[in-house]
């Protein structure tokens, strides 16, 4: 199943010059199968995001959807909007939903993906709270973290709901 995330024909992999489960590897250009290129990243003790347009997870609401991503190694997920199962799924699966600003997405922002980020999450991070995205170059800017509830804020916290629920049956 791992294999298979982010293989939908209908998704369009801006850095992949072909579709399917393909991507760039940063910074070494190499293009690979999406898979490969997240065991490539674990390897080297990096931490993967994926940027993305409107209604992000829309069309599955199944856990997989989020499963994939999670064992992927992704650990967010920088979207203009989520379709609202799929971002509480994500959440379930210790992966933080960030929602660009109103009027603004990746084109606005210049994004193209090759860039290095750097998210900062507070340790007393609160429901939908602002967030600075940090680039490599220096340029910055903010995102919704779209943990909406206080139930999801735990969840997260805890790096998801099967984690969150083994602490709580072992106490």
């Amino acid at each position: 199943m791992t294999r298979g995330t982010f293989a939908n024909i209908r998704l369009a992999n801006k850095l992949a010059s072909r579709i399917g489960p393909q991507t760039l590897h940063i910074p070494s250009g190499k293009e690979m199968d999406t898979y490969d290129a997240a065991m490539k990243y674990a390897s080297e003790g990096h931490s993967v995001i994926v940027i993305a347009g409107k209604e992000y997870g829309c069309g599955s609401s199944r856990d997989w959807a989020a499963k994939g991503p999670y064992l992927l190694g992704v650990k967010a997920i920088l979207a203009e909007s989520f379709e609202r199962i799929h971002r509480s799924n994500l959440i379930g699966m210790g992966i933080v939903p960030l929602q660009f600003k109103k009027g603004e997405n990746a084109k606005f922002l210049g994004l193209t993906g090759k860039e290095q980020y750097t998210i900062t999450i507070p340790n007393d991070l609160k429901v939908r709270h602002l967030l600075k995205v940090t680039l490599a170059n220096g340029k910055n800017f903010e995102v919704i973290c779209r943990i909406d509830t206080e139930v999801e804020l735990t969840y997260y916290r805890h790096g998801g709901i099967l984690q969150y629920m083994i602490r709580k049956l072992i106490k």
